[in-house]
């Protein structure tokens, strides 16, 4: 009977130290990064673990990943007419990556954690019409290096982007506006190669060629930087197309500011002497589109620039509301401009 007791206190006990180290939050007292390269083995794991204090016990983990590794394939079990069971559902897998522990957590989320694949990611979002400059701020505000090393980055790997622009003087153009989520180590060239991976992808949704890529994405960086209104960029690029075909330069102030951003001049504000700059990006000066892209541009620039609006109209000027007035004639674009000017100033 003394046994039959001593037995029973020593289970009660292994439980509640069981239940204490599975149960009981544990983790670091500062913020603790766990890296786990591809490939590592759950015991290596549980060792990392609890070297960096995130849980108690290797052991106990592997016993928890263990005995939910059972129930998953218990869950996953079937048997058929004729009485044969099989498996349909493998033991959930811990996955590689870095993760990030803050705080005091239970060791069931944490292997929860790791099945789940939640690794630590710095996010950096990049709206429609950054350029290469805007871009490199954002990936430096956000903790992923400087600025100037990211803005060279974006200069020397041309070659991500040859395929729709040979002669590309930088990947401006092809960095596709969309929220991206990076490693901590991620390096310049690896975040520059997704956004161009993610250009690639809505290319081919937009069925954008590499034949056209680079006349397409330059004419939709101005039509991005023109207007704001979706419904207006097929009008904007129709304009464009126009002037284009009528031998009349584009004179679009988004390709002169663009042209001194990249002489390191720019003020904010257009000059009488950028008018007259000798830069091919100037299209008061020279005829025809710039020699790249100014920005990066979105879905509906990218879709208007394939499919500008069939119109008359070769000129158009914003109004008071924020909106965009168009006109065939010089005349009627001057008065739409006194209009504009009466309204705002």
């Amino acid at each position: 009977m003394k046994l039959w007791r001593v037995v029973l206190v020593l289970l009660v006990v292994a439980v509640a130290a069981g239940a204490y180290v599975v149960l009981w939050p544990c983790g670091p007292d500062k913020e603790t990064f766990v890296e786990i390269a591809p490939g590592t083995s759950s015991v290596a794991i549980a060792d990392q673990l609890e070297a960096a204090g995130v849980i108690r016990s290797a052991f106990a983990f592997e016993l928890l990943k263990a005995w939910h590794s059972r129930n998953d394939v218990e869950a996953g079990r079937t048997t058929d007419v004729h009485g044969r069971s099989g498996v349909l559902q493998k033991a959930a897998t811990l996955k590689a990556g870095e993760y990030r522990f803050t705080r005091s957590v239970p060791m069931s989320e944490v292997y929860q954690r790791l099945v789940a694949g939640d690794v630590f990611t710095i996010v950096v979002t990049v709206p429609e019409g950054y350029n290469i400059f805007d871009v490199a701020t954002a990936v430096s505000e956000a903790g992923l290096g400087t600025r100037e090393d990211f803005l060279a980055a974006e200069l020397q790997h041309r070659e991500l982007v040859a395929q729709w622009a040979p002669g590309a003087e930088s990947v401006e153009g092809f960095l596709y506006p969309d929220t991206y989520r990076f490693s901590r180590h991620a390096t310049p060239e690896q975040m520059i190669a997704a956004m161009v991976k993610r250009f690639g992808q809505e290319a081919a949704k937009l069925g954008i060629q590499p034949s056209n890529a680079a006349r397409v994405v330059t004419e939709a960086s101005l039509v991005e930087r023109e207007v704001h209104l979706d419904s207006e960029r097929p009008l904007v690029a129709g304009v464009f197309e126009n002037r284009l075909r009528a031998g009349m330069p584009l004179q679009t102030d988004p390709s002169v500011a663009y042209a001194s951003m990249l002489h390191g001049t720019w003020t904010g504000v257009i000059h009488v002497s950028e008018l007259m700059s000798q830069s091919p990006y100037n299209t008061y000066r020279f005829k025809g589109l710039p020699p790249g892209p100014v920005c990066n541009p979105g879905a509906a620039a990218l879709r208007a620039a394939m499919h500008p609006a069939t119109t008359k109209f070769l000129y158009f000027v914003a109004d008071a509301n924020g909106a965009t007035r168009f006109s065939e004639t010089l005349d009627e674009h001057n008065e739409n401009v006194s209009e504009y000017r009466r309204r705002t100033y």
